[in-house]
């Protein structure tokens, strides 16, 4: 039985549910209550993805609809977002650098993930907002000093679409670059709108695509990436202790604004992504406004 893992619910009050299918195609929706609060580190740490099948096939999750209900990060605030960048040569060719001979690795705070639906807000003083369609790894069990790259296969639980929207003026200028200034804007990491996991896809051979204002921008496929997941997942290893429930963006292929073929997202702008398998996403984007310091006080006082 095919599965998909997402998370339903207004902001901070998601519920965990799986989406089943049956012979015939269709799509049903079960509450993961019975089995879990939510869908993080620990389910995924305690097999949860074993035991929803084995609920699902014993008729013991209640089935729910979801019209009109919110769709959330599938993954519910991750330790870590560990990212990859230049992963793809021509992304590399159009940023201007050399395809790396090592991954590229940088963090985002785990705060910016949002929902794959949430309107999408532009930093106020920011004039080259940019979107990059990539395939996330979810973590399922710890990862530390990986011998192989087939060890890494059975770290990883299952995969989402993400999007790493990047401010390049905040990011790029200087000699040294400020990666994680330009990395870190609130909302900057929508996830979703599923999580499906590794055995019900072939992660090296997914098409990728973003579409601005209904006109592509990108269109590639994760067996160009340099690095591919299990490489990714290895290599991390020997750095850091990969946790459940972590999520790894694994770069971007070409067709950003930063290759100066289109222009930065504007407000009004409608950004379209999806993974092959993984599902789409649509952000609808607006300016952010700075917070005024009596605003502030002013909360600070009713609390």
């Amino acid at each position: 039985m095919n599965m998909k893992f997402a998370r339903l619910g207004t902001a901070g009050n998601e519920k965990p549910v799986v989406i089943a299918q049956n012979a015939n195609g269709t799509e049903k929706y079960f509450s993961l209550d019975p089995l879990t609060k939510d869908i993080n580190g620990e389910f995924l740490a305690t097999d949860g993805i074993a035991r929803t099948r084995e609920a699902l096939d014993a008729g013991n999750l209640p089935e729910i609809s979801a019209e009109g209900l919110r769709i959330g990060s599938p993954i519910a605030r991750p330790g870590n977002v560990v990212c990859i960048g230049l992963n793809y040569t021509a992304h590399a060719a159009e940023s201007g650098a050399t395809p790396p001979e090592s991954p590229v690795v940088f963090l985002k705070p785990s705060n910016t993930v949002s929902g794959p639906l949430d309107p999408a807000p532009i930093p106020p003083s920011s004039e080259k907002y940019d979107w990059e369609v990539e395939l996330g790894i979810v973590i399922g069990r710890e990862a530390s000093y990986l011998s192989s790259t087939d060890e890494a296969a059975d770290c990883i639980a299952g995969y989402v679409v993400a999007n790493d929207l990047s401010e390049r003026d905040y990011q790029l200028p200087g000699a040294a670059g400020q990666w994680t200034k330009g990395k870190s804007l609130p909302q900057s990491t929508p996830l979703g709108p599923w999580l499906v996991p590794a055995d019900e896809l072939d992660a090296g051979h997914l098409a990728l695509r973003t579409w601005v204002n209904g006109e592509i921008r990108q269109s590639s496929d994760t067996s160009d990436m340099i690095f591919d997941a299990l490489t990714v997942v290895h290599h991390l290893s020997q750095y850091m202790v990969l946790e459940p429930g972590d999520v790894i963006l694994t770069g971007t292929p070409e067709g950003v604004a930063l290759s100066g073929r289109f222009p930065y997202i504007q407000p009004g702008d409608v950004v379209e992504l999806e993974v092959e398998g993984l599902g789409r996403q649509r952000q609808e984007f607006y300016r952010a406004h700075a917070a005024s310091l009596a605003a502030v006080g002013t909360d600070k006082a009713t609390r």
